[in-house]
């Protein structure tokens, strides 16, 4: 679990987790990072699952705002459908959980792919608290 939402499904392999909690543009974020040694003395990001809250999150386009902002994308930046709520790049999956409430899982190395990463973010789950 993560901030109020199951993680499903992960990859296989996947190397040692850490959380981290910040805030940006208003949004708070809860961040987990699993990472791997892959040479002596260098790491590397295998998989990326952050989940956002905030107001500025109030349906997919706001999502899709704040996100292009987030990342430096360009403004015109639409990225490819993901189910109703989500739009993905070439390293990640985002989508609005529910208004306020978004998730984002991402590869920035390119470690596990597309399918992974995919697979990853539809196997969200929101926990009733």
């Amino acid at each position: 679990m993560i901030d109020g939402l199951a993680l499903t499904y992960l990859p296989d392999g996947l190397g040692s987790a850490s959380d981290f909690e910040f805030e940006w543009g208003g949004v708070a974020f809860m961040q987990r990072v699993w990472e791997a040694e892959v040479e002596p003395g260098v790491w590397r990001v295998d998989l990326q699952v952050q989940v956002m809250r905030g107001d500025r999150l109030a349906d997919r386009e706001a999502l899709r705002g704040f996100w292009v902002e987030y990342h430096e994308k360009d403004g015109d930046w639409s990225g490819e459908p993901f189910g109703d709520d989500g739009f993905a790049g070439p390293r990640e999956v985002a989508l609005l959980i529910e208004p306020g409430l978004a998730a984002e899982v991402r590869d920035p190395f390119e470690r596990r792919g597309m399918d992974e990463i995919e697979r990853t973010a539809r196997g969200l789950r929101l926990i009733e608290l």
